[in-house]
């Protein structure tokens, strides 16, 4: 199961290239991203450019701002094969996954990083995904898988999910994207 709210892009406003202040399942800390659908074209990647498979409607950008922030906090399971009791056995892996991009050869860049946290909220353990450079890309816009997988640290109680839209040059436009962004817990059975 995908612990991230609305990793797809597809609850809420949006549609557009307009940033908006609020997305559902996120908490926006800095900028204002862009809700955008694959219709939309205008140089904005389209359901023909590099993205998944099984793409919805509409993925993330950085809207306008030079820097965009979304947050998530996400409480872990407390039973369960993927609960506490196996998390401090060192029996839970995760895996953070999502599509990241940008526009031609711009540098623009998105980030998705998962910090697992303890009972106090102290960080312990974080992974980065991205971003993807426009050399990456081979020059076209559009969206590339990455994923990381790691065993979730004893002690972790949370995860703290950043999507981080950065623009590198000038212009108006944050071209960083996103895309079926996911966190997801899987049990490793007794280790010996």
């Amino acid at each position: 199961m995908n612990l991230v709210v609305n990793g797809d892009a597809e609850s809420g406003a949006g549609g557009t290239a307009d940033p908006v202040s609020k997305v559902h399942g996120w908490k926006v800390t800095q900028g204002a991203p862009a809700l955008i659908d694959y219709r939309l074209g205008g140089g904005y990647p389209t359901a023909s450019d590099p993205g998944p498979a099984r793409r919805g409607s509409r993925f993330y950008s950085g809207g306008n701002s030079p820097r965009t922030v979304l947050m998530q906090d996400i409480d872990l399971p407390r039973t369960g094969p993927t609960g506490r009791r196996a998390v401090d056995a060192g029996n839970v892996r995760y895996t953070l996954a999502g599509w990241l991009g940008g526009f031609a050869g711009q540098e623009d860049g998105a980030r998705l990083s998962v910090e697992f946290r303890d009972a106090k909220s102290t960080p312990i353990a974080l992974s980065v995904l991205g971003p993807i450079s426009a050399a990456d890309r081979q020059g076209r816009t559009g969206l590339l898988e990455r994923t990381a997988e790691a065993a979730v640290p004893p002690t972790a109680r949370s995860a703290r999910v950043l999507l981080v839209f950065t623009r590198s040059g000038s212009g108006t436009s944050n071209d960083g994207y996103a895309d079926a962004l996911s966190l997801t817990l899987s049990a490793t059975g007794e280790r010996r």
